[in-house]
């Protein structure tokens, strides 16, 4: 064991005299303890699921980069470095790990989910429903364009895109439906932004699901 040797050095000073000591010590570096806090990458529990693939869905893999094609349409996804897909026997994917990291740990679930909305997109397609809730709020279809009248001075007109289809029921129900399951979302959100319901009377645009909270308004208040 290497020994260390400890000197002392007394600066002189004309407000503290003598009395600041300082030690200073040569030890080497390497020698030196210190503790360092190990962070423990759990095992994603979805990203650890497998995922079926029907039989009428095809599956091509290159390198990083990923093609599905169903009788829906055709997507493609790039994995990250962190992650890789793997191709098992009897129509099985499974995301697996290439380093073992926090990023790598959120990639896990997340690109699995991914592939696995890929999958069931292609094959059996999703579906996204909004209601609109207001006296004189209406919405057609015309064309490629979504028209929303909302109370404004003038409709709103939307383009539909041309993965996604839009049906309008009752004038006041819209379905929007498609193979990308982003896509869809975005363009559902976009729809609802025109007007988001509000909490007094609840009028707006709203998701079929969606509980909007009430509020109770300044005349309603009980003294």
């Amino acid at each position: 064991m290497a020994s260390s040797v400890v000197t002392s050095f007394q600066p002189r000073s004309a407000f503290l005299g003598d009395r600041n000591v300082f030690k200073v010590s040569n030890t080497p570096y390497a020698q030196v303890g210190y503790s360092r806090k190990t962070i423990e990458c759990k095992e994603s529990r979805i990203g650890k699921q497998p995922i079926a693939v029907p039989t009428n869905v095809t599956i091509a893999l290159e390198g990083q980069d990923l093609k599905v094609k169903g009788p829906l349409g055709e997507l493609a996804l790039t994995y990250p470095r962190e992650v890789e897909l793997i191709k098992e026997d009897a129509g099985v994917l499974r995301v697996k790990k290439t380093v073992e990291t926090r990023r790598a740990n959120q990639m896990h679930g997340l690109f699995r989910t991914l592939t696995d909305n890929m999958v069931v997109g292609v094959s059996k397609g999703f579906e996204k429903k909004l209601i609109l809730v207001g006296v004189g709020y209406r919405a057609t279809v015309e064309g490629k364009e979504l028209v929303l009248n909302l109370g404004f001075s003038h409709p709103v007109k939307m383009q539909i895109p041309e993965s996604l289809k839009v049906k309008v029921e009752e004038n006041t129900r819209i379905t929007v439906s498609g193979y990308d399951k982003s896509e869809i979302g975005q363009f559902a959100a976009t729809v609802r932004k025109w007007r988001p319901p509000e909490p007094y009377k609840g009028k707006g645009v709203k998701y079929s699901d969606e509980i909007v909270r009430r509020k109770e308004g300044k005349a309603g208040k009980k003294k």
